[in-house]
């Protein structure tokens, strides 16, 4: 073999080496970047869920400062034990310097011991103290600061000022400059030592669907008559086409579903029409709305007009949500001045016009009958003096609740203010037992409760 030829064999060898170590560079590269989202990914998760179980820690102490009954106050409190230890598990999954994360770590865990301790003097039907009141504000107090710098923290990490690969270098000055963006450490090494001595789309619209479903009446329809609801729901004049999609035999509620073009609309509307009775089971409206000219007030009275069109009347709003110039208006219904919360209707209100884009029945037609309560025991006042003396009553009636059981209570309703924290008050009317307490969060996507 020839002096050229075996340099020529020698370059080729060198570039298939080279090639074969720019293939296995670029695996390992991709290898490392596949763990490395991977891994943000997985960070991602356990932070989110440690931000979300604070934040029910946060408003389940808020319910335990207003409550006086044994019972509520025993399973709130057992709450509190639960989510502060499901925080606890997550906040263990989150690659940060546990130095940094120990006064947030510790905080869970006096409130998982305190709660578990007062829960266990509930049950036993011993009424907490004044202290065990006045440390539970305290608590309080404190997740409200460890909530919020843990949401700053939150954003930061979204938005990008920071990322796990900095605060994962607990030695490097990126580490520390990452550190230093936020407050959150430093606030809760320095606000924990005040409590060093101590041991969160409306009300009921998630009730459980019934087996009977006792607002779903009339006679079977066929599929034409179904066919003709569609026309007297949109308006004949309004529509361009309908087309059967399915008939939906195994739903919670057997329905025939149509897809609707109406005239002058780009998209397609989707609606369900049940077989037993022909009620409008669910609507859906996917028009873009590009401004907000109604007010609440206007987009409230617009969803509770076309309700009393299409045969449901006494509707009263309760709560809302509001995305994308949409608002969803949950509406209870109304009789005799008491509010039936398991007969609940979602309308979504368009608002730019006021166009209804929506609707969802389930809560009507399942709940939705008449109710005879004879068993009122309690008079409004004292109702009244079973409640927290710190609250603030803004607002009181009737209210019929469901329970996780499927029944019903009718109950008082209170609603009230301590500090600047508003709440519902129920207690039953035959019992006085605190049925329930919901804080209400007004926030800027709607008014809601938890």
């Amino acid at each position: 073999m020839s002096c050229g030829t075996k340099n020529k064999l020698l370059v080729i060898a060198i570039i298939l080496l080279l090639a074969i170590m720019a293939a296995i560079a670029y695996y390992a590269y991709e290898t490392n970047q596949s763990y490395a989202t991977f891994q943000t990914n997985k960070y991602n998760e356990a932070f989110g869920n440690v931000v979300n179980y604070m934040n029910s820690v946060e408003s389940l102490l808020a319910k335990s400062i207003i409550s006086r009954s044994p019972e509520r106050s025993a399973e709130t409190l057992t709450e509190v034990w639960r989510d502060s230890n499901l925080a606890l598990v997550y906040l263990a999954g989150i690659p940060m310097n546990t130095e940094q994360l120990s006064g947030a770590a510790k905080f869970l865990n006096q409130v998982s011991d305190y709660s578990y301790s007062l829960s266990r003097k509930n049950i036993e039907n011993e009424e907490l103290t004044e202290e065990d009141f006045d440390n539970l504000k305290s608590l309080h107090q404190y997740s409200v600061q460890l909530e919020n710098t843990l949401n700053q923290l939150s954003e930061e990490l979204y938005a990008g000022t920071i990322n796990w690969d900095e605060l994962t270098k607990n030695n490097s000055l990126e580490y520390a400059q990452a550190v230093d963006n936020v407050s959150v450490f430093s606030n809760i090494d320095s606000n924990l030592k005040e409590y060093e001595g101590l041991i969160y789309d409306g009300a009921y619209s998630d009730h459980v669907n019934k087996t009977d479903k006792v607002g779903l009446t009339g006679e079977d329809i066929s599929e034409q008559e179904a066919h003709e609801k569609v026309k007297e729901f949109f308006g004949e004049d309004k529509i361009e086409t309908i087309h059967l999609n399915q008939f939906l035999e195994n739903a919670n509620i057997p329905c025939y579903d149509f897809s609707v073009k109406l005239k002058n609309q780009q998209n397609e509307c989707n609606i369900e029409i049940a077989k037993k009775g022909g009620w409008v089971i669910e609507m859906q409206n996917n028009r873009a709305v590009n401004s907000e000219i109604l007010s609440q007030e206007e987009a409230n009275e617009k969803g509770k007009k076309f309700l009393e069109e299409k045969g449901f009347p006494s509707m009263k709003e309760t709560y809302f949500t509001k995305l994308n110039n949409i608002v969803t208006v949950n509406y209870a219904y109304e009789y005799n001045e008491i509010v039936a919360y398991p007969d609940l209707i979602k309308v979504k209100i368009a608002l730019d016009n006021g166009e209804i884009l929506g609707i969802e029945t389930n809560g009507y037609l399942n709940s939705h009958t008449s109710r005879n309560f004879e068993n009122v025991s309690l008079t409004m006042d004292e109702a009244r003096r079973k409640l927290n003396e710190d609250l603030e009553i803004l607002d009181e009636g009737l209210a019929i609740i469901p329970t996780e059981w499927k029944s019903e209570l009718l109950c008082y309703e209170f609603k009230g203010k301590v500090e600047d924290r508003e709440f519902l008050v129920y207690i039953n009317v035959e019992t006085g037992k605190e049925e329930d307490i919901l804080v209400i969060l007004d926030t800027p996507g709607g008014t809601l409760t938890v």
